[in-house]
């Protein structure tokens, strides 16, 4: 203390500065917000990046086999090319009744790590009655 200081004016100041013990603490929770920021933003990125990636679903081959008009019974496969590589798709195609046909579409895609096999699988009854028909008439099936 300086000669000439009032000791009530110290008091003061050192009354109006920030402990050690507080500066600690409020530097903790600053970095605890900032970590939870910091962590917000990098699965934001991540989930982001995934919805840039193409995906292909069944629905384009079933809008694609809806312009034919004739079916006929039995299983296919293929891929997409260039267009999608990596992606297959496999078909089952059943007649339920005279003309009425059940169509099962299922898309495999490549495995992105760190989560499930990309698949998609949609059934469509579709129906075509100029198709040949495997059914004997008169017979359920």
């Amino acid at each position: 203390m300086r000669t000439g200081d009032n000791p009530k004016t110290c008091t003061r100041r050192s009354r109006a500065a920030f402990t050690l013990i507080e500066v600690m603490v409020a530097i903790g929770i600053f970095f605890m917000a900032m970590f939870a920021i910091l962590g917000l933003m990098s699965n934001t990125l991540r989930n982001a990046r995934l919805l840039q990636q193409q995906r292909v679903d069944a629905s384009m081959l079933i809008s694609q086999l809806s312009l034919t008009n004739q079916l006929a019974e039995g299983s296919d496969s293929g891929d997409f090319g260039e267009l999608y590589p990596g992606y297959r798709w496999t078909s089952e195609i059943t007649e339920r009744t005279n003309g009425l046909f059940q169509v099962e579409y299922l898309v495999t895609g490549p495995t992105i790590p760190g989560s499930e096999p990309v698949q998609s699988h949609m059934t469509v009854l579709l129906w075509r009655p100029n198709s040949p028909t495997s059914l004997t008439p008169g017979l359920p099936r």
